[in-house]
């Protein structure tokens, strides 16, 4: 897309950021404490390995998707996985290859560190993102659960 950058949140960034996650967080009609938007927040700006990672996409200077990512070491491989938590673009936007283009920065983000597996989930009624992702990944078959 023209005019399009990917960058790393600054800290101006906060509220734009926030905005985007809570609009993610509304589709999945969920919500998270202040204390977790902080303590998230001050984890991708933290440098750790395993701290999640955060990459907005801006248009025009205006930031209009975010993608979150973080590593984890796997019993699996000698070299840790990537996994691909949190992916939005705003509604006006999607269609346009942003989605696409945030997973492909993922990957080529992860690749830099010689990690090769970028994984994640999504709802199977999440159609629209569904679309993309059987465009640019391959289903494993796997089901998921949770004990929370």
């Amino acid at each position: 897309m023209e005019g399009m950058e990917l960058r790393v949140p600054t800290q101006k960034d906060e509220a734009d950021w926030r905005r985007l996650w809570t609009a993610y967080l509304d589709f999945y009609e969920t919500k998270v404490s202040e204390e977790v938007y902080r303590t998230t927040w001050e984890r991708i700006h933290s440098g750790g390995e395993f701290e999640p990672k955060c990459m907005l996409a801006v248009v025009k200077t205006q930031p209009v998707g975010l993608v979150h990512y973080l590593f984890h070491r796997t019993c699996w491989s000698q070299v840790n996985n990537c996994y691909l938590q949190d992916l939005y673009v705003d509604p006006e936007l999607r269609g346009t290859g942003l989605g696409r283009v945030l997973i492909e920065e993922v990957k080529r983000e992860a690749n830099a560190v010689g990690v090769t597996n970028v994984y994640w989930m999504t709802h199977e009624t999440n159609t629209t993102a569904r679309k993309l992702y059987d465009h640019v990944a391959r289903r494993t078959g796997f089901i998921e659960y949770d004990l929370s």
